[in-house]
């Protein structure tokens, strides 16, 4: 694996690479869900280039930036056993040098639920997922629906803007106990690590209202979300949604496909998950 720092080194690598390039954004701390983007693309593409770079203008907390987990050493390894190519592994001076002055803002879908939450934060993952695009130039790029809302900003932008990557979304992997596999996960204490499990549980309780017990009312189905987390009282609950699937506009009944998502704090550690639901005929 070749691992690159700076734009002319990414762009030298690439200039020879065989085509087509699979693209793989993160930032680090790479676990098994990352390792399914890889493989993903590794089966797609001649080439798979992984970006690892914390991105400072998507954290709303600058405490939340310095404790995200970081070890180059342990993402490298595993990005090699992966199977990918070349490593991108910018400084943030790399990525955003003197004088960068530009923000890509995508519109209605980035302003609920996350949106909301965290005022900017779209801002600073879309401006830089549109500069890694035109850095590296690939024609498929990876992410996992667990960030369902992130996902859906990144196609609308790539749509918009007319770039040549095509956004795939891979399925969300999760621990056997049904939590979604998270870099922030490793900051959670054992006793946390245990209750963040009611999250995926919470989430399974609106799928079978949907789809098991046909309920089509809204609420209902956040009520039946909502109960499950009240069974933590460490759990501390930002929102509870049910969403259309494609706007991501909240709803009051439920017609057709719709995204079930929370965010809440568990350890102080903010964790987010999402399960599709369909009604039956």
């Amino acid at each position: 694996m070749l691992v690159v720092r700076t734009r002319a080194e990414l762009r030298a690598a690439l200039a020879s690479a065989p085509r087509p390039v699979g693209f793989v954004p993160t930032m680090g701390w790479l676990h098994a869900g990352h390792v399914s983007l890889v493989e993903r693309a590794r089966a797609e593409s001649a080439t798979v280039v992984m970006s690892i770079f914390v991105n400072p203008r998507q954290f709303g907390e600058s405490a939340d930036f310095a404790r995200y987990p970081r070890s180059e050493p342990r993402d490298f390894a595993m990005a090699e056993a992966a199977g990918v190519d070349i490593m991108f592994a910018p400084g943030v001076e790399d990525v955003y040098p003197a004088g960068f002055d530009t923000v890509v803002s995508v519109g209605a879908i980035s302003r609920p639920l996350e949106g909301a939450a965290r005022p900017g934060h779209f801002d600073g993952v879309a401006t830089v997922v549109a500069l890694l695009f035109a850095l590296v130039g690939a024609e498929r790029a990876y992410f996992g629906l667990k960030d369902y809302q992130q996902v859906a900003v990144i196609r609308r932008m790539a749509l918009d803007l007319a770039l040549p990557t095509e956004v795939v979304p891979c399925p969300t992997v999760r621990e056997p106990d049904g939590l979604a596999m998270s870099s922030r996960n490793a900051r959670l204490s054992p006793a946390g690590r245990a209750v963040a499990t009611v999250i995926h549980r919470a989430l399974v309780a609106g799928v079978a209202a949907i789809e098991g017990a046909g309920q089509r009312d809204a609420d209902a189905v956040r009520a039946a979300m909502t109960a499950v987390l009240a069974q933590e009282p460490a759990v501390a609950v930002d929102y509870v949604s049910v969403a259309d699937a494609l706007t991501l506009a909240e709803l009051a009944v439920i017609h057709g496909e719709a995204v079930l998502s929370m965010a809440v704090r568990v350890d102080g550690v903010r964790l987010i998950d999402n399960e599709l639901a369909t009604p039956r005929p």
